[in-house]
């Protein structure tokens, strides 16, 4: 265990050390500057209140970038969670009865949020926040063929949740003609 002294010895040396390149790193994430530092700053709370909990602090690089990505991806979860949706947004009774495409587009939500977490959070990130997968690759540490596998795969998996779901009708081009449920745990769907 480390004692409260070499504790703050120790988080004055992480921040010397990693205070400037982990501030770019969220900046490259983040666009707005105020909240990049708040970011910076609940990264070194998070490291604080852990570091008595640690016995080796030979590398903690890793562990400090990993806590890094995880508040970013929290702040992109809260920015998410309050946009605001405009008064002019269409609603289901807007929709004209032809437009399926529209009508099935409003239930793809629920089905996302069907998808296990690392798909639903990487179709979230760059289908609704509009991150690139070399921008989700970066944000979550992984390679950037990594972020398109998952996308690809989440993609997948939104299909076949789609398709298990529902029967589909598709003119020669590809597009959604028409639809019905095949069972009752797609009512949301129309």
């Amino acid at each position: 265990m480390i004692n409260e002294l070499e504790q703050a010895d120790n988080l004055d040396v992480l921040w010397n050390q990693y205070c400037s390149r982990l501030l770019a790193f969220i900046r490259r994430r983040v666009s707005d500057d105020s909240e990049a530092e708040d970011i910076l700053q609940e990264v070194f709370i998070r490291i604080h209140r852990n570091l008595c909990c640690s016995t080796e602090w030979n590398k903690p690089e890793s562990w400090i970038y990993q806590i890094t990505r995880n508040l970013i991806i929290d702040h992109y979860r809260r920015r998410r969670e309050s946009i605001e949706i405009p008064e002019n947004l269409p609603s289901e009774e807007d929709i004209p009865e032809d437009d399926i495409e529209s009508g099935l587009a409003l239930s793809l939500k629920e089905t996302i949020d069907v998808l296990p977490e690392p798909y639903r959070q990487a179709l979230i990130l760059t289908e609704y926040q509009g991150l690139s997968q070399k921008e989700l690759a970066e944000l979550l540490g992984i390679s950037h063929s990594g972020a398109k596998s998952r996308v690809q795969r989440a993609r997948e998996k939104l299909r076949d949740l789609l398709l298990t779901c529902c029967h589909f009708e598709l003119d020669r081009r590809g597009r959604v003609i028409d639809y019905y449920e095949r069972c009752c745990c797609c009512h949301s769907v129309r």
